[in-house]
């Protein structure tokens, strides 16, 4: 049933739901349309990894025209961890994109993808393709994330999946010490103007929904968000040779999270798939929030 509504950035509320996934575990999901009042279509947001409602203002807009179903992963904001620890991988996203569906009566949908996200959206298509009628990817490509990771560096994709995974254990490992100071950060609008001139992201259009964003994301313990990474590494490219829905690729000049590369590489081995590519980083729904929505109003028209 769905809980109380949550303030937003902006004045549009969230509604949230209880919704138990194929294997009991219980998932807080959300929509930005509580009182089922938006009248477009309908979309399923995969987000990335442990990150929130607030990273697409676009999304929380009082004209948004789109209405958008998603949830929080496992352990992640007010969703429970599930009682095997190993089932936090893209596998299980993909069971829970689907119980989210069937509860809020959605047989088929585009599905939007950020990030970690794609690889869910692509694995859901593979298996299901009956449920969906479009991709949209946003900074992410269809499975083993890792080896593109680091694309601006051009490191050879061995190397860089080996750094990126080794990465991911140290933070693994560090988590629990870390934790207690990510979870006391002061992140407000000048911690995001520090932020997005470090290379990791760039300037985003509205600082307060980013600084936003920034601390529900803090929220979830680090050496859980670095074990649900490592169980996303596992997670092999897609075979995309049977796909045959509307796609759209849109990625970040220098992602050092998703290689663009990679990303124009994988629009390229889809029939009819478009492909854009914007002056930003890994963060484009904060960095270019309006000209992301204008895609994806584009690929909802082709789906419909």
């Amino acid at each position: 049933m769905p809980t109380s509504a949550a303030p937003t950035a902006s004045t549009s509320p969230l509604s949230h739901h209880e919704v138990l996934s194929d294997d009991g575990t219980r998932l807080r999901a959300w929509t930005n349309d509580p009182q089922g009042t938006r009248g477009g279509p309908t979309v399923l947001l995969c987000n990335g990894l442990g990150t929130n409602p607030f990273a697409w203002p676009a999304f929380l807009a009082d004209d948004c025209t789109i209405r958008v179903v998603s949830w929080n992963h496992r352990g992640t904001g007010g969703s429970a961890r599930p009682a095997d620890p190993r089932r936090c991988g893209i596998e299980e996203f993909v069971e829970d994109a689907l119980s989210v569906m069937d509860h809020f009566g959605i047989d088929k949908a585009v599905l939007v993808g950020w990030s970690m996200g794609v690889n869910t959206m692509f694995e859901l298509v593979a298996r299901h393709p009956e449920r969906v009628s479009g991709l949209f990817a946003v900074a992410g490509v269809p499975g083993d994330t890792f080896r593109t990771m680091l694309g601006p560096l051009r490191l050879p994709h061995p190397l860089a999946r080996a750094l990126t995974v080794n990465l991911a254990r140290v933070g693994k490992v560090l988590g629990p010490a870390l934790t207690p100071i990510s979870t006391r950060l002061p992140v407000g609008t000048r911690a995001i103007a520090l932020l997005s001139h470090s290379g990791f992201m760039l300037p985003v259009q509205d600082p307060q929904a980013a600084a936003r964003a920034v601390r529900e994301f803090l929220t979830t313990p680090l050496g859980w968000y670095f074990h649900m990474a490592l169980r996303s590494s596992e997670h092999a490219r897609v075979s995309l040779r049977s796909i045959d829905v509307p796609v759209a690729f849109v990625a970040g000049r220098w992602d050092l999270l998703a290689g663009a590369r990679d990303m124009a590489s994988a629009a390229a081995r889809i029939d009819d798939a478009t492909y854009v590519e914007l002056d930003g980083s890994h963060f484009l729904n904060l960095e270019h929030p309006e000209r992301v929505h204008e895609l994806l109003l584009e690929l909802l028209a082709r789906a419909s």
